[in-house]
């Protein structure tokens, strides 16, 4: 150990592997101090901007806000909460494209600054060793403080090491060729940084502390010197500038001399790292007690007028940092955030600065040409000689191209730290660092859904083995309650006795019940066999019976029909045929005796009053004959179908589940029809008699006419009784119908 820091301190450094030195860019922003900038109109703060899990939000559209309030909660240890970095409304809460390679999209919270800048009540630590080690924590975690380098891990989780820690590394390397944001706050706040590395030194209490900075950045090292006079555990190592020095394992490896194996984290080997924005924000938490809400840019480039470092609030637009800078757009401008080696291509202007947002890069067209078009790979060797991690990146790249994942695993592709390095020299063009993103994205991607699958393999394998525990227990309480009652009723006792007799006759009962039911099953399928039977047979004879009723009913109304008017026409024709051979007769005798006296005369008239008087009456009777005769064929007709109703009645009766109902409609039609030639018969009646009153009679013949006459009204009565008990009878069938 001795020997490291002896190394250090004659200022004898460890080489690590590769490395290149691209033209540095840094004097277009160093000249100037840090400067700020007024409230946007609007910020948009993504609800995560670390490595781990997102963070809950507990604020909504509408809410009023005060600067340096939560807007999350960290429900997770690998969450961090986010904070208000100006008072104002929340305007919404939506999904917006984030800093990202991949453009994605991720819920965000807009707030509408209101221009007071109003802060929460905050309380000021003058002496943070009063604090314990868990309350610094516990600070450190609800600011939201994670690696302001690049990584963006959660700090209170770094620093909660239990191990023992040998180096607390400060990272001041800030190795990119165009960043400048941790120069200038190493010259301007270099007293709050090391108040940072002092409350580090609490929490972890290590051997030594190494500050690991480039000789491209003389101001700054001379403020560390003076800031940390008096602290003898701090070495300032100044390292020859190289990049990437600032990567994690390359720094270790420099400053110590150790190499970090593949797949181990530097905590494991006793050794901390931080990064001195970090180191700053953490004295700003623990001591001011305020929250992490804003962050110093490198806004640069040959299309900006005044190329600067900035205070910028956290979800402010690119757009508003490029304006107060001059940006002039071109037509193949293009934007980037993070520097030339290790940034990316930014989608809009819109996406905001976030924690890990440490430059802004807003090149030329000459000083960063569009890139050409990707050739083959002429197997140079190139990429291999300058790559840090000592990785074979055109293995890699094949392997990428051809998803050959578990290939990608074996040449150990996450030791790759997206450096650019090999791209840099690539004489062919090739884009190696965004094969490797992409190859590592759908890699983790795979891994998450590998582990979704195994946790639930794992529910399912317990689930089974509970399942089968519950079986053997179930059996085995069974088992023993079995032979309890086994022994039980072994037993020589009036009990056992009883116990035996008992299970004798539940046993007795579920054979005959079981015996029983087969055979009722068995009747009840015969039974309901021979229903159905039945009612078809039934069915059947009620369709032939309403059929015979029909027909019979058509038959018996023509024929009573047909029979009254053949009488009714012969009685007239032989009434016709009296009366002209008597008007003959009496003619004749006219014609032979002109010479007679009047006494014969009256004689004669007298005659032909009474020939005429025989004629009526015998069309009357001949009439009342025939109305008898249509009244008995009526009465004759309704017995039949009543009794073809009550034999229909009697089927229904026998059968009524099976039978159909009486056709009701055609009972109806044979009661109107029988009415109908009731009233016809009395109406003809009627007329016949009311035109024999009209032929006139000698003053002798009237006691004789009288007494025709008088038989008119007893005929009309007949009449009228033989349609009323048609009528009777007709109600009568529609009532036994209903």
């Amino acid at each position: 150990m001795e020997s490291i820091i002896e190394r250090i301190s004659s200022g004898k450094f460890w080489q690590f592997h590769g490395g290149i030195h691209p033209p540095e860019q840094k004097w277009l922003s160093n000249d100037k101090p840090i400067r700020p900038l007024d409230l946007p109109d609007m910020l948009c703060i993504p609800m995560q901007q670390h490595i781990g899990v997102p963070a809950k939000a507990i604020v909504e559209s509408g809410d009023y806000v005060l600067k340096g309030q939560p807007l999350t909660q960290n429900h997770n240890p690998m969450a961090v909460p986010i904070h208000a970095p100006t008072s104002g409304t929340i305007e919404k809460i939506e999904r917006a494209t984030i800093p990202h390679p991949s453009a994605m999209q991720e819920p965000c919270i807009f707030l509408k600054p209101d221009g007071k800048d109003q802060w929460i009540k905050r309380e000021v630590c003058d002496d943070f060793y009063a604090l314990s080690r868990e309350h610094i924590i516990a600070k450190i975690a609800n600011a939201g403080i994670a690696g302001m380098g690049g990584a963006g891990f959660p700090t209170h989780i770094k620093v909660n090491n239990k191990p023992v820690i040998d180096f607390l590394i400060i990272n001041a390397a800030e190795c990119e060729p165009y960043i400048t944001s941790d120069d200038l706050l190493m010259r301007e706040h270099s007293p709050s940084i090391v108040d940072g590395i002092k409350i580090l030194d609490h929490l972890l209490l290590p051997e030594h502390i190494l500050i690991g900075i480039e000789d491209n950045k003389p101001e700054a090292i001379k403020a560390l010197e003076t800031a940390t006079q008096g602290f003898d555990k701090v070495k300032i190592c100044v390292l020859p500038t190289k990049y990437p020095t600032g990567g994690e394992k390359q720094l270790i490896k420099a400053l110590t001399g150790k190499e970090v194996p593949s797949g181990v984290i530097p905590g494991q080997m006793g050794i901390v790292m931080q990064n001195v924005a970090t180191c700053y924000a953490i004295a700003d938490a623990v001591i001011n007690d305020t929250p992490l809400i804003k962050r110093v840019v490198t806004v640069t480039g040959q299309s900006l007028e005044k190329p600067q470092n900035v205070w910028a609030l956290l979800g402010t637009p690119v757009e508003f940092l490029l304006e107060q800078c001059g940006y002039q757009a071109n037509d193949n401008s293009m934007l980037i955030m993070g520097g030339p080696m290790m940034g990316f291509t930014m989608p809009s202007p819109q996406v905001p600065i976030i924690k890990t947002s440490n430059c802004i890069l807003a090149p030329s067209n000459t000083e960063i040409p569009i890139a050409q078009q990707e050739q083959e790979c002429i197997r140079c060797g190139q990429c291999a000689e300058v790559c840090p991690s000592q990785l074979l990146p055109q293995e890699l790249q094949w392997s990428a191209k051809a998803k050959d994942y578990d290939q990608l695993k074996k040449l150990n592709l996450f030791d790759c730290i997206d450096c650019g390095a090999c791209a840099f020299v690539c004489p062919s063009q090739i884009p190696l660092v965004q094969y490797y993103r992409v190859a590592k994205a759908e890699i983790r991607f795979q891994q998450v859904q590998e582990l979704k699958a195994e946790k639930a393999k794992s529910r399912f394998e317990a689930r089974k083995q509970r399942l089968e525990r519950e079986k053997i227990a179930r059996e085995e309480k069974h088992r023993k309650a079995a032979e309890a009652r086994r022994a039980k009723m072994n037993a020589n006792t009036e009990e056992a006795s009883n116990a035996k007799s008992a299970v004798a006759a539940a046993l007795a009962r579920v054979k005959a019940k079981k015996a029983g039911t087969v055979v009722d099953d068995s009747n009840t399928a015969k039974t309901e066999q021979k229903s159905a039977v039945a009612a078809a047979v039934a069915r059947a004879k009620a369709k032939k019976a309403a059929q015979q009723a029909q027909q019979a009913e058509t038959t018996t109304t023509d024929s009573v029909q047909n029979k009254a008017d053949d009488k009714a026409l012969v009685a007239d024709a032989v009434a016709r045929a009296k009366a002209k051979k008597l008007a003959k007769e009496q003619a004749e005798q006219a014609v032979d005796e002109p010479n007679k006296a009047p006494a014969d005369d009256k004689k004669s008239r007298v005659a032909a009053a009474v020939a005429k008087a025989k004629a009526k009456k015998l069309a009357a009777e001949s009439t009342v004959q025939k109305a008898e005769t249509t009244t008995a064929d009526a009465k004759v007709d309704v017995k039949s179908i009543d009794a073809q109703a009550s034999e229909t009645k009697v089927e229904e009766a026998v059968k009524p589940a099976q039978a159909p109902e009486t056709n009701t409609t055609q009972d109806d039609k044979k009661a109107r029809v029988a009415a109908a030639i009731a009233k016809a018969k009395a109406k003809k009646l009627a007329q016949q008699s009311q035109t024999s009153e009209s032929i006139p009679a000698p003053k002798q013949q009237v006691n004789e006419q009288d007494s025709q006459v008088s038989a008119t009204p007893a005929d009309d009565k007949k009449a009228r009784i033989a349609a009323a008990i048609a009528k009777a009878k007709a109600k009568k069938q529609q009532a036994e119908n209903k």
